[in-house]
């Protein structure tokens, strides 16, 4: 299971590695014809000019290739054509540095973003990096333009607005020394809701006795001023009017404010757009409840500061409504009450740059809710760019306060943003390919604004996309067969309807048959040997897979892949492979180029060559010494003195004893140790490499046996039986017992001698008493006084026969 997981995984890295290699050679894969098309494929690509570079099968198209593959294939590096990007700053301001109460600017005067104004030259595929500087200027310009909803709900609104003039321009000015302030109001289309009402209800839209103006689509009561008791004046002259449905008409107020800039006034400074309603919003296709058909225009259409074409065109939808206010640098605060909250925060999703803010019943908060809301839209900064070219892209990093990176979408954008901090972007542009266009060589213009402000970057595209040697090309050249075809780049570009390296051939003039013919080695042989295509009666090798492996020769009969291999590498990776044979580098031979020439390996110790017992042969030492062997015939298994230098080291491994048990991993690591069970299993003579057997004693007179060889990997081995051979019980028992017999035998004797003795000397005292008891003189008799302890007892029916009963 190993073996296959282990097999399938090379196969599998070898895929891989061939498809990077694949995929990672785009400029092979791009088929390139000429130098211009060659530079587009990639930025790594180049394109040799050198008119002998092209082996014989080769098509022009692999002039075009990576740039150090061309030079390891022999093209020069003044013969290649790379050329490469730049970039020019052309406009280059610092960004205003200046505190309030300071000398007071003109808004063209300050600078917030920085560059201004910069060239790029791109070459397909390779980016263009700049760095993009952003900070809020201290008392910076605002014109704020109030936008209010007129109808009769909002009438309790208009009394607390009739006062914000004097009110805002004294809180602004906290903020800032120039601001101006303006006043619009708007209602509904006069069409929508009165379509079946009579002409007096248009004239009074207002229920009962209440007074309210005729309804109006969008009025423009106040320029921008710095006036703000002007403003309050304006504001207290005008009346509520009325309308019969709910959604409002703001969005062609909107519209208007945003694109009559002339008339509004709106200056290059920070733009603010409060829009006041209790209502919800018309939008693009409502028009048609009216008989209104004809798509919102986006222009200005303001008579005596009305808006004179609301029957006309319909309401502007979302989409056109949110690029004309990011066209004209516009910020809206949408200050609505709690009810429509809802509706307008994802109205704010779909606007950038914008903010929502709970408008009370009576508009009493409106100053609070302006200011908060400038806060949160300038504490932010978006960087928006124009349309880009066909192919063009950008990429975006902010770095933004407290070192925060933002990446991908995020990085257009920086927030907590407070005034006279200082962020930057890194911008990257890449182009892939020329753009689709008449004049390749015509500049693009894109524009990259922070949203919200006036202030921009302007970059002025060019494109890469001919070689510098297209200048000097030669039209209907002699070298390209009698004109037909430039001369360009080392190469013929060739004229409509011809074929060839040399355009030597027209579609229409050769047959198949007399191309065929050229294009085989011999009649047997298939065409271009399989491998290629007959053009013009020339082979054009095929490509392969891997880029780096290529067909050549006449007949397409060459390759340089299909040679002998040493080590899995082609000509060992000493030399190169050339129509099927290797070309081996210096001090290397051998059909695989694995044969070295020099003997600095086989030098010995003595620096004599394989230790003077043998030759050297491709870098390797072959032994004429069979007693010797190693990289330089310095090792002798079987010579005298060898067990003995090994055996503490055995000892130390095997055993865990003797002098080097200590230092047992330092000292003896230079072999591998095998242990075997007992001696019949150790190696034995007749192997590929000598062997030594050996027999050493420990420090307790026991045996331990080993062989030492160095096999023919030149690693040395040891193979130990794993039992320790020492002195056992049967031979010292005979002699201990022998001994302990003895002493026995010479105890036993003495015992005997002795217990005779005595027998002797106790039947002697016997004897003697026996005598002198017949000797004796006195008579014995009973003691008076003895009583015998013994009673008798007899049965009296003892002896009688027993009754019959």
């Amino acid at each position: 299971m190993d073996l296959k997981i282990l097999l399938l995984s090379t196969l599998l890295g070898f895929i891989c590695d061939s498809s990077a290699q694949q995929e990672g050679n785009e400029c092979i894969k791009g088929n390139a014809r000429y130098c211009g098309e060659c530079i587009q494929v990639g930025a790594k690509c180049g394109w040799c000019t050198d008119p002998d570079f092209l082996k014989q099968g080769e098509a022009t198209s692999t002039r075009c290739d990576e740039i150090e593959s061309l030079k390891k294939r022999g093209c020069a590096a003044a013969k290649i054509e790379d050329p490469r990007g730049k970039q020019n700053i052309l406009r280059n301001k610092a960004v205003t540095s200046r505190s309030k109460g300071g000398v007071k600017l003109k808004p063209e005067d300050i600078t917030q973003i920085q560059p201004q104004k910069l060239s790029l030259v791109l070459r397909s595929g390779e980016p263009q990096t700049f760095n993009v500087k952003f900070k809020r200027a201290e008392d910076y310009p605002i014109d704020l333009y109030y936008l209010m909803d007129l109808s009769y709900s909002m009438k309790d609104d208009l009394e607390n607005v009739k006062n914000l003039g004097t009110r805002l321009m004294l809180e602004m000015s906290k903020i800032t020394s120039d601001f101006k302030i303006g006043f619009g109001s708007f209602v509904e289309k006069t069409v929508m809701p009165y379509i079946s009402t009579t002409p007096a209800k248009l004239l009074n839209p207002c229920t009962g006795d209440q007074n309210c103006t005729s309804p109006f689509s969008y009025k423009n009561v106040l320029n921008l001023t710095e006036d703000g008791k002007q403003f309050n004046t304006l504001v207290g002259q005008q009346q509520i009017s009325g309308n019969l449905d709910s959604p409002e008409g703001g969005f062609d107020a909107i519209m208007q404010v945003a694109v009559c800039g002339s008339t509004i006034g709106w200056r290059n400074v920070t733009r603010l757009l409060v829009f006041s309603t209790d209502a919800g919003f018309h939008f693009a296709g409502d028009g048609k409840l009216g008989g209104i058909v004809l798509p919102n225009d986006g222009k200005c259409h303001l008579e005596d500061n009305m808006y004179t074409m609301s029957h006309y065109y319909d309401y502007p939808s979302i989409a056109h409504l949110v690029q004309k206010l990011s066209d004209n640098n516009i910020q809206t605060i949408f200050a609505v009450t709690e009810e429509f909250q809802p509706v307008y925060k994802e109205l704010k999703n779909l606007i950038p740059k914008s903010a929502v803010g709970t408008l009370s019943a009576n508009s009493s908060n409106v100053i609070n809710l302006i200011i908060d809301a400038y806060n949160s839209l300038s504490s932010e900064v978006i960087l928006e760019n124009s349309k880009l070219p066909e192919g063009v892209s950008m990429t975006y990093q902010a770095h933004c306060k407290n070192g925060v990176v933002n990446e991908g979408e995020s990085g257009r954008k920086c927030s907590n943003i407070s005034i006279g901090d200082e962020v930057s972007f890194n911008i990257g542009v890449t182009s892939k390919g020329c753009p689709k266009q008449t004049d390749p060589s015509k500049s693009e213009v894109i524009k990259i604004k922070p949203l919200g402000f006036t202030e921009e970057l302007e970059i002025t595209l060019s494109f890469i996309c001919e070689c510098d040697c297209h200048k000097d090309r030669i039209p209907k050249s002699e070298l390209c067969h009698n004109g037909n075809g430039t001369y360009e780049c080392g190469a013929c570009k060739c004229n409509e309807g011809r074929i060839g390296r040399q355009c030597e051939c027209s579609t229409n003039e050769v047959s198949s048959e007399d191309m065929d013919k050229n294009c085989r080695k011999d009649n047997g042989t298939d065409i271009c040997s399989n491998n290629g295509d007959c053009v013009c009666g020339t082979c054009e090798c095929k490509k392969r897979e891997n880029p780096e492996e290529r067909y050549s020769g006449k007949f397409c009969e060459c390759d340089n892949f299909n040679c002998d291999r040493s080590n899995n590498k082609l000509c060992g990776g000493h030399g190169r492979c050339e129509c099927r044979m290797c070309i081996c580098d210096a001090n290397w031979t051998g059909s695989a180029c694995d044969c070295s020439l020099g003997t600095s390996t086989c030098l010995a110790s003595n620096k004599q060559i394989c230790n003077g017992r043998g030759t050297c042969e491709c870098g390797t030492c072959k032994c004429t010494d069979p007693k010797f062997q190693g990289p330089t015939c310095e090792i002798c298994p079987t010579c005298p003195g060898v067990c003995a230098e090994h055996k503490e080291c055995v000892q130390c491994k095997a055993f865990g004893t003797g002098e080097k048990k200590d230092n047992c991993e330092r000292d003896c690591s230079y072999f591998n140790l095998i242990k075997v069970k007992d001696r019949d299993m150790l190696p034995q003579p007749g192997q590929a490499f000598p062997l030594m057997h050996c027999k050493e004693r420990d420090a307790n007179d026991c045996w331990f046996y080993y062989t030492y060889a160095v096999n023919n990997n030149t690693e040395k081995e040891v193979h130990v039986v794993e039992t320790l051979d020492c002195p056992s019980g049967p031979p010292i028992i005979p002699i201990v017992a022998g001994v302990v017999a003895g002493i026995v035998l010479i105890g036993l004797a003495l015992l005997l001698i002795w217990k005779l003795l005595m027998i002797i000397h106790d039947r002697r005292e016997f004897a003697k008493f026996e005598k002198e008891k017949m000797n004796a003189k006195w008579d014995t008799q009973e003691n008076p006084i003895y009583k015998s302890p013994i009673n008798k007892f007899q049965n009296p029916n003892y002896g009688r026969k027993a009754a019959v009963l």
